[in-house]
Order: C-alpha cells, then structure tokens, then sequence
C-alpha cells in the first residue's frame, strides 16, 4: 500500500537544537552513504540511515517521523564526501518544521552542485598533492608511503564532513547561498590547482623512456630527445591521452592500450627498463631486460671510470713490469 507523505507535519512547534553528540554520530554514519546504493533512488537508503539520529530527536510525532522518512527516502545523488553539508541543512529546516515540499526542493538544490566540487577538491587537488609527497616513500619500497597517504586522505576527508555538518546546521538555508555564489569560482581555481599538481608529478615520475641505439658509433635516441627537451616522451603520452579522451575514449580504453603498447614495445626492446635481471653469470642484462625481438645491436656499458687510487695502483704496476724488464723507468713522487 502507497503512503502519500503530507505536505506540512501534524506538530509546528520547532524542535529544540540537536546537541554535537548527535550531529557527530550523524558524521560517522554518513561514511555508509553509499552502502545500499541502487539505480533507482542512487544514495536514497544512506542517506536516511545517516540521517536517523537526528530525525528521530526532532519529530516526537510519530507520524511526522514516518512522514520525514518517506521523503528522506527520495532520490538522491551527491558527493559522498560532502554529503553532511547538505543534511545539515536539511536538519536546520526539520528542526523549524519546515514545509515538507520545501525541504525536499531545497535537498535536491544543495546536493546537485556538490559532484563537481567534490570532484575538484579531492580527486583533483587532494589525491595528486598526497601522492606527489608520499610517492618517494612507496617508490622505494617503503609502506610508510601507502600508510601516511591514506592516512593524510581519511584524516582530510572526515575533518571536512565533520566541519561541514556543524556549520551548515548552524546556517541553515543561508548555506546554500554561500555555496552557489562561490560555486563555479571555487571549483575552476581547484581543477587549475589539481592540473598544475598532475603536471608537476608526470614531470617528477614519468620514466618512460627509449631503449633504442642506432648507427656506428651508436647513437642514444633518448639522449637527443633528452636534447630537445627532458621528459618530452611522458608529455606526449599524456598530451595523447588527453586527446582520445577528448574524441570519446573511455579512460578504460585509454589504460587497455597503454598496457598493450609497453607490452609489445618492451617485446621489441623499444622501451627502456631497470628489470635488475641478470644471466647466469651474475652479469646485469643489457638494457635491463633481453627483448624477444633484437632488431638492433645495444651496446655495452662502457668500464667504469677508476678512482684515483686505482689509477695510482696501476700506474705502479705498470712501472714495475717496466723495471721488471729492465727499461730504467720511475714513478715519480
């Protein structure tokens, strides 16, 4: 049987303030937003289970309670992270016993714009700051690296949804016109911020580079590429990239062929590696690893320059074989 969901609620009086153990508890439990997420009201069923607490303090009628939770229930699509901005304020207008059509306008309008600001501050500025400066950690073997990002990612994210619920209650709608006043200024200074981060961390660690000598001499092709400009193969990869997703690549397309291309280009010994692999004789493999196909001939690293006192020591050597066979020579002082 269909329950029609009145338009006012049956008690008028505004109920008193919920109290920060409440709109605490309200935080924690807007992390399973997303926990009975389906494709017919999205974050609806997180949304009320995270909401609840708070419900259930200002409606002591309970069939105003049934009818808050019925409209608690629809549908509902906002960024997981900022989500306690918008029960905040939707707490303000139920604690004023609001009109319900209003509230349910209002949740809608403080959701929607929240996908593209979320999308700038954590996935565009946040992630690539956190991986630019844990990134040297985890490169060389340390799980400090894994374990200081998330940790700095977590602490970030719950310290925001816990600010945001404690402000926009105290707000109320007026939060609402603070975000769509600052909205589109607050997410493009973001996407700038996250471009300029994702730029810097390509140029730190994009390695990838050409394994390729030709000619005799031999001749190092990324050495004239280095030439031209340092990491010009990471840029045009990524300059690349950005084009097919432009012309309607999925970015799982974009992945599938660039694990496709290395394959085959390290098959071919295009591609240059560190693999730390050696033959039999403990000697480190040319170019880090034998390729299947060997089109051209890769040259052997030249001898290690000698320290000065290995210098010395063979000069010595050298004099004495001299002396050795009687040419009347010295090692001066």
């Amino acid at each position: 049987m269909a329950y029609n969901i009145p338009e006012k609620y049956q008690d008028l009086t505004p109920a008193p303030r919920l109290d920060n153990k409440t709109l605490n508890k309200m935080v924690w439990m807007s992390c399973f937003l997303q926990a009975s997420f389906n494709y017919e009201r999205m974050q609806a069923c997180g949304w009320l289970w995270g909401i609840l607490p708070g419900l259930k303090k200002i409606h002591t009628n309970k069939e105003d309670l049934k009818a808050s939770m019925a409209h608690n229930l629809d549908f509902l699509n906002t960024h997981p992270f900022l989500v306690t901005f918008v029960m905040g304020i939707v707490l303000s207008m139920e604690q004023n016993k609001t009109d319900i059509q209003t509230i349910r306008s209002v949740r809608i309008s403080a959701a929607a714009p929240l996908g593209g600001i979320g999308d700038a501050l954590f996935w565009l500025s946040l992630v690539p700051i956190l991986a630019g400066l844990t990134a040297n950690l985890a490169m060389d073997g340390n799980i400090l690296g894994a374990i200081l990002f998330l940790i700095g990612f977590n602490a970030v994210q719950f310290l925001i949804r816990w600010w945001l619920m404690h402000w926009s209650y105290g707000m109320g709608t007026k939060a609402i016109t603070m975000l769509t006043s600052n909205a589109k200024e607050f997410t493009r200074a973001a996407s700038i911020l996250g471009v300029f981060i994702v730029g810097a961390l390509i140029a730190n660690y994009g390695s990838t580079s050409l394994r390729i000598y030709v000619g005799d001499p031999a001749i190092n092709i990324q050495g004239l590429l280095d030439g031209i400009l340092p990491k010009l193969l990471p840029l045009l990869i990524t300059i690349g990239l950005y084009m097919l997703i432009k012309k309607g690549w999925t970015p799982v397309k974009c992945i599938l062929t660039i694990l496709v291309v290395g394959i085959v280009g390290c098959a071919f010994g295009i591609w240059a590696g560190d693999s730390k692999a050696m033959d039999a004789d403990g000697n480190t493999l040319l170019g880090g690893y034998t390729p299947l196909v060997e089109w051209y001939e890769y040259p052997a690293p030249a001898p290690a320059e000698k320290t000065g006192q290995q210098a010395y020591d063979a000069l010595e050597q050298i004099v004495i074989d001299l002396q050795g066979a009687g040419v009347d020579v010295s090692l001066g002082e």
